[in-house]
């Protein structure tokens, strides 16, 4: 992204030949929303005076009318590639603000600013390089979305075997259009599964890059005649997908995760010890949807235990050294359908609580996690994560570094949501239910 003022923004919309903007900014779940408007407003926008009915937007006050106007940061505007080259479409991020000026305070883009800003006061400043993965289905006739593919490719195969190369190919150029870096991309491990990898950055640049991304691959996917879904587990007998998380912590230009023989240093350990003693109260947020926690059992690569390990790549957060950059953390039970604001705001709050508090992590996991029974687990002091969105949305309503991170208006509405969400679901016939009981009761 640039470094752009009204001035360089307003040249680039003319020798562009822009002609739309959009508005964008993100709700309580994580879905990119948008307003357009004519380039003929573009000032209008960066005087703050678009105003936006927030009523039915998710996270936003719904009982009462309010009056909010939306802020476009101006450095993330950029024109995208996707869309008309005649007659041209750009984008800001925005936040949200009150009518006063001041900040909306449920605002997930601001949330995480926040805790950033607390952590830069201490002189900490956290990195992040999140790992999308996402499934490239077919689309049927009526152009809705399956769970079909004919693809047999497993993980880091080629084309002829991979059938989503060239779709993967032109999502890559479409970001580095926009000005992103991209690290690599490859095949995952199940058929029709891809990744597509960053590289590091500062949290909010992240997480706006995220919303950018996931836009992106839906919309180029849809070209090629293929629907692109972040949903965690859409097949059943294959991996799910996650959008694990690594993460370095920097102070006075160096990574005080590492220790000066290249080891996971005290520090590092306290800030991991942090993330693993609220990872139950942040889970609802970390893994939104009921679906999320299909991905999250036993026997598949996701992470179904409170655990960590430097050998095992299969635990909740693996510690991994790189040659350059040193020691990183990766969390790796997230999944794409969570806001990634209110992801890294919570892992870098509670990180943060552990380093200031001094926080001992468990042992370390030194065996491999599935070659354990329910009973070893159990032996060895082993913690489950939430079992399913239920045991989230109660582990949540618990935790009030959950409620003093992201603000106790904002718990509520998520907890009202997801509790309806639950219940809905608690409702359902499922196939396996009428295929296992119907004939033998």
């Amino acid at each position: 992204m640039g470094n752009y003022s009204k001035a360089d923004i307003l040249q680039l919309v003319d020798e562009e030949d822009v002609q739309f903007i959009r508005l964008q900014f993100t709700d309580m779940y994580g879905n990119l929303k948008n307003v357009a408007i004519p380039a003929t407003r573009i000032l209008t926008a960066m005087e703050n005076k678009c105003k936006v009915d927030f009523a039915s937007i998710a996270g936003f006050s719904q009982t009462e009318e309010i009056s909010l106007y939306l802020r476009p940061d101006l450095d993330t505007f950029s024109i995208l590639p996707w869309r008309p080259q005649q007659g041209k479409v750009a984008r800001f991020i925005c936040d949200v603000l009150n009518e006063d000026g001041t900040e909306y305070e449920s605002n997930a883009r601001y949330i995480l600013k926040k805790v950033m800003e607390a952590a830069k006061k201490q002189g900490y400043t956290l990195l992040v390089n999140p790992e999308c993965e996402f499934f490239l289905f077919h689309a049927d006739e009526n152009g809705l979305p399956t769970t079909v593919t004919h693809e047999k490719a497993g993980y880091l195969d080629t084309s002829p075997v991979d059938l989503g190369e060239n779709t993967r190919r032109d999502i890559i150029m479409a970001m580095e259009d926009m000005g992103y870096i991209i690290a690599s991309s490859h095949h995952e491990i199940a058929p029709a599964q891809h990744e597509i990898d960053f590289t590091y950055e500062n949290p909010l640049a992240t997480a706006d890059k995220i919303m950018t991304f996931k836009t992106a691959v839906g919309t180029i996917a849809k070209k090629y005649g293929l629907h692109a879904t972040f949903m965690p587990k859409p097949r059943m007998d294959e991996n799910g997908s996650g959008m694990h998380i690594k993460m370095r912590l920097m102070k006075d230009g160096k990574n005080v995760f590492s220790d000066e023989n290249g080891n996971l240093s005290s520090d590092g350990m306290a800030f991991m010890a942090g993330i693993l003693k609220y990872i139950q109260g942040m889970t609802a947020i970390f893994n939104p949807l009921v679906n999320s926690y299909k991905r999250l059992v036993p026997g598949f690569e996701a992470p179904s235990e409170v655990t960590w390990s430097r050998r095992q790549r299969n635990t909740l957060i693996h510690v991994g050294s790189m040659l350059e950059g040193g020691v990183e953390l990766e969390l790796r039970s997230p999944d794409s359908a969570s806001n990634p604001y209110l992801v890294f705001a919570l892992c870098l709050a509670a990180g943060m609580d552990g380093i200031n508090n001094k926080l001992e992590a468990p042992s370390e996991l030194v065996e491999d996690i599935r070659n354990l029974d329910e009973y070893e687990k159990l032996d060895k002091g082993i913690e489950l994560l939430p079992e399913n969105l239920g045991e989230a949305i109660m582990a949540m309503s618990k935790e009030m570094l959950v409620t003093d991170v992201i603000g106790e208006d904002l718990v509520k509405s998520y907890i009202r949501a997801k509790r309806t969400e639950w219940k809905g679901y608690l409702k359902q016939v499922s196939d396996w239910e009428i295929s296992r009981y119907l004939y033998r009761i």
